[in-house]
């Protein structure tokens, strides 16, 4: 820890947000993040949070993956920073392998071969074929995990990713995270409620809940 620690992928400068005319739902948040499992604890302001990591929304403060801010160069950033919701309506008329390849044009270090095997342990063997919009929303979650677990992003955002999943695709889920937090270089800042308690957590992100304070 104490390595990581000292070359932190992510580091979180006086991060605040708020929309226009209501309580902030971050405030001052400073944080660095290791290589590894980054875990969201709080009871609002999560996914605002991944919005903020993935460039989408601007806030206060300033946010740095491997010592350039988010947000400096959208092109590296959209390929840096994974990050998408398989629910788009955007992405209905693609297949899985669809999927794949519209997001490793925006991910170059995208691996097929990896895709492919994620996708088939997590039971979407029978369902290759099928547009996104045919799927239940667990195999159309399912899609977008074998994306994220491929990608190999420098930073991976994923917002509630048990929702809809069966016992062995958690079981799964968490086995490739774990084989993802000891790679080098590498995050995952995670947001969940239901399942993964025992991954190996690197650093955890505590948000006050701010609404209820003011």
């Amino acid at each position: 820890m104490s390595d990581y620690c000292a070359s932190p992928v992510v580091r979180l400068r006086q991060v605040g947000f708020s929309h226009a005319g209501q309580a902030p739902l971050i405030q001052n948040l400073t944080i660095d993040l290791p290589s590894g499992i980054a875990w969201v604890e709080g009871d609002s302001g999560k996914t605002t949070l991944l919005r903020l990591l993935a460039g989408e929304w601007q806030g206060q403060g300033e946010i740095l993956l491997l010592g350039r801010p988010i947000g400096e160069d959208a092109g590296a950033c959209r390929q840096a920073v994974c990050w998408f919701d398989p629910r788009d309506p955007n992405f209905d008329a693609l297949t899985p392998e669809g999927l794949m390849a519209k997001l490793a044009l925006r991910h170059p270090t995208m691996e097929a071969a990896a895709w492919h095997a994620h996708a088939l342990a997590l039971g979407l063997g029978p369902h290759l074929d099928k547009p996104l919009y045919a799927l239940s929303t667990g195999s159309r979650r399912k899609a977008g995990l074998a994306v994220a677990l491929s990608a190999g992003c420098t930073l991976t955002l994923l917002d509630e990713p048990t929702g809809g999943l069966d016992g062995p695709s958690m079981a799964y889920l968490q086995a490739a995270l774990t084989t993802i937090s000891h790679q080098s270089q590498r995050v995952v800042v995670l947001v969940c409620s239901r399942g993964l308690d025992t991954l190996p957590v690197a650093a955890r992100i505590r948000l006050p809940d701010l609404q209820c304070a003011l």
